[in-house]
């Protein structure tokens, strides 16, 4: 499944990205020069596996990227076979060469509470606050502080230094489905044009400039379904409005292309030749009619993914194919699924 998964591969024009020393090309869509990869997609399209697989593939070669999760739904420790993440940067896996992957799930409560330290010196406070429930009231009230408070929190991950260095070469976003991410992304533009002056307006002014900068792109994760291709080419729509940066297209659980274009004659398939075929494999010839019928309905679903790709082509942007891998998903599956991010070398 793997080298079919491959030939069917990237289908974009192969651009490759100028890797630092030692580091291995990236495919289009993919740049090396990026910060904070935030990756998006409607529910059930493999966002966050898709986000995980990214990360493993920027680590390659020595680097060390942060993966975040906002939506505390700690789908990240169970990909990774992990415990529950804490408020906290914990290491998830290693990749080749030498580089790590670390994971981080942003609570909103302690996030606020970090948020009234810096800019209040209220921390003490806040966990009395904590415990009476008005954080939780706070931000549930206000879903829009929340979007704030996570942003906030990623863009101080993407700027982390340590020993005067980057803590992290890079930041993978596991971000909000893309029928809220306009939203989720613009969140703190508006908190800094109400508060014009003083350190939030300036906190929130350096996290709309990261998020608006050639720093930041965002990659759209989509099934070749009409919903989920309708609802990325709308996002995608919105956010070049919005003046985000997008990276690429990532079409996830593809199926192989196992019935060509125009081998079944008007969706009709010979029996006669097919069972031919299978005398001559060493197939049981009273199979004849059952295969021939699932020939057809499998190019009946490869048409309608013809059909979805084609209206992809409205979002021009590199496009990423990964094949259809059998559940569970593990590490050694994300590793496999890296392999689509990097060009063979």
């Amino acid at each position: 499944m793997a080298a079919l998964g491959r030939a069917v591969g990237v289908y974009a024009e192969v651009m490759v990205a100028v890797p630092r020393s030692g580091l291995p090309a990236l495919v289009a869509g993919i740049p090396r020069a990026a910060r904070l990869h935030i990756v998006t997609g409607k529910g059930g399209a493999g966002k966050t596996t898709t986000a995980a697989a990214l990360a493993i593939a920027l680590a390659r070669g020595g680097q060390r990227v942060l993966i975040v999760e906002v939506e505390g739904r700690q789908a990240l420790a169970r990909l990774f076979d992990v415990p529950e993440l804490p408020y906290a940067d914990r290491h998830l896996a290693a990749a080749p060469g030498g580089g790590e992957v670390v994971g981080l799930s942003i609570d909103p409560e302690e996030a606020f509470i970090d948020y009234l330290e810096l800019f209040y010196n209220m921390k003490r406070s806040a966990r009395i606050m904590q415990r009476m429930g008005a954080v939780d009231f706070v931000t549930t009230l206000a879903p829009g502080l929340r979007d704030v408070l996570l942003t906030g929190k990623v863009k101080e991950r993407v700027t982390l230094n340590e020993q005067g260095r980057s803590a992290y070469d890079c930041v993978v976003l596991d971000a909000p489905p893309t029928g809220r991410i306009r939203q989720f992304l613009d969140a703190t533009r508006e908190v800094a044009n109400l508060a014009r002056f003083g350190p939030i307006n300036r906190q929130s002014q350096g996290v709309v400039e990261l998020l608006h900068s050639e720093r930041t792109v965002v990659h759209l994760v989509t099934l070749l379904e009409e919903m989920p291709v309708q609802e990325t080419v709308d996002a995608a729509h919105e956010l070049t409005e919005g003046g985000f940066g997008l990276g690429a297209i990532v079409v996830n659980r593809a199926r192989p292309h196992y019935v060509r274009p125009g081998q079944l004659a008007d969706g009709r398939l010979s029996r006669a030749v097919l069972r031919r075929g299978l005398k001559l494999a060493g197939v049981d010839v009273d199979l004849t009619d059952e295969l021939a019928q699932q020939m057809i309905e499998y190019e009946a679903r490869q048409d309608v993914q013809r059909a979805n790709a084609d209206r992809l082509d409205a979002v021009a942007v590199p496009r990423i194919e990964l094949p259809e891998l059998a559940p569970p998903v593990g590490v050694g599956e994300l590793s496999e699924l890296s392999d689509y991010f990097v060009i063979d070398e």
